[in-house]
């Protein structure tokens, strides 16, 4: 068994060895651009460290990890054209770096490329590999097709608000780790218990995403606290809000969302703290994340081989930044 770090340096090392091809640089520049943002690469390692539950490290799970991590970057790619992000990582965005078209058709290729690595695992993993593969695809899909709708909405309820961030997100953290651990030989059970895990720990992981930027540290987070407040995103808090308001609060809360004024944040901060938002959330939170424990638990294989994973969750849900 090997730690987060032992398997996230292994990671890089296969990763760096399947460059893109050199022509056209147009098409290839920009995919490395993006990659070379860095980032913690946490999907392909969650596939690997629930393999290594199973089984030694193989050329099946090490090619699967990498469609993960191209397939994910493809989405960010996108997702940031969409949301005309002018920055990623503190990194120029592909689109304003290159241009927009550049940007798309190089989206495209890096998805493609996933289902090149894809195709080089045994026959035998083949079906069952693609099939949840593809649903996962589909389902971010789905995901970010409810996150630009809700753009258009001034109300997202509480349940709205977590089928989007389960799809957009939390699929792919748990589709990560069944495949690995499926290409491990693990039962459908035990793979399936895996796939929870993952999820739950996306959805702690997304709503504490939600938590640092109206709570966190700007020091430690690297972000301007209230973020989303200023441009109007849709969060479990905002969510939660309106759901607990009455009629004169939510009446209030309508007309913060309308407004772009510097006072914007901190007055949106205030009608949180009166409803007990933060509260709220984190008792949210830690229920996913005792749920994600409780999961991996029940993954019946010695205590010992979990440690790193169970070391790597903590790592992701007590963050600050």
């Amino acid at each position: 068994m090997h730690s987060y770090t032992e398997t996230l340096d292994s990671f890089e090392t296969f990763f760096a060895a399947h460059e893109f091809p050199p022509q056209p640089k147009k098409l290839y520049e920009p995919c490395s651009y993006l990659l070379r943002m860095g980032g913690k690469r946490i999907r392909p390692v969650l596939c690997l460290m629930s393999h290594e539950l199973f089984a030694e490290l193989n050329e099946n799970v090490w090619h699967t990890a990498t469609a993960i991590e191209l397939f994910h970057n493809f989405t960010l790619m996108h997702d940031d054209i969409m949301d005309k992000a002018p920055l990623r990582r503190g990194f120029v965005t592909v689109h304003e770096k290159y241009d927009l078209p550049t940007a798309i058709l190089s989206g495209d290729v890096m998805s493609i490329f996933s289902y090149v690595h894809l195709n080089k695992i045994n026959t035998e993993y083949i079906h069952s590999v693609m099939e949840l593969f593809n649903r996962t695809a589909i389902e971010i899909c789905e995901g970010q097709q409810m996150d630009m709708d809700f753009e258009s909405e001034n109300i997202v309820s509480v349940a709205e608000y977590m089928k989007m961030i389960t799809l957009k997100t939390s699929v792919l953290i748990g589709a990560s780790m069944k495949l690995g651990a499926m290409l491990g030989g693990a039962t459908d059970g035990c793979s399936d218990i895996l796939y929870q895990f993952g999820k739950s720990m996306g959805l702690a992981f997304q709503m504490k995403d939600d938590y640092l930027d109206a709570f966190g540290d700007s020091a430690k987070t690297g972000k301007q606290i209230g973020g989303d407040i200023l441009s109007n995103k849709k969060t479990y808090l905002l969510s939660k809000a309106f759901e607990i308001a009455d009629s004169t609060q939510r009446e209030a809360l309508l007309q913060l969302l309308q407004r772009n004024d510097d006072a914007k944040v901190t007055d949106t901060l205030s009608y949180f703290e009166k409803l007990h938002i933060k509260e709220l959330l984190e008792q949210e939170i830690q229920a996913y994340t005792n749920k994600a424990y409780e999961l991996l638990e029940k993954v019946p294989v010695i205590s010992k081989r979990k440690v790193h994973l169970n070391e790597l969750a903590k790592m992701l849900l007590n963050r600050e930044s």
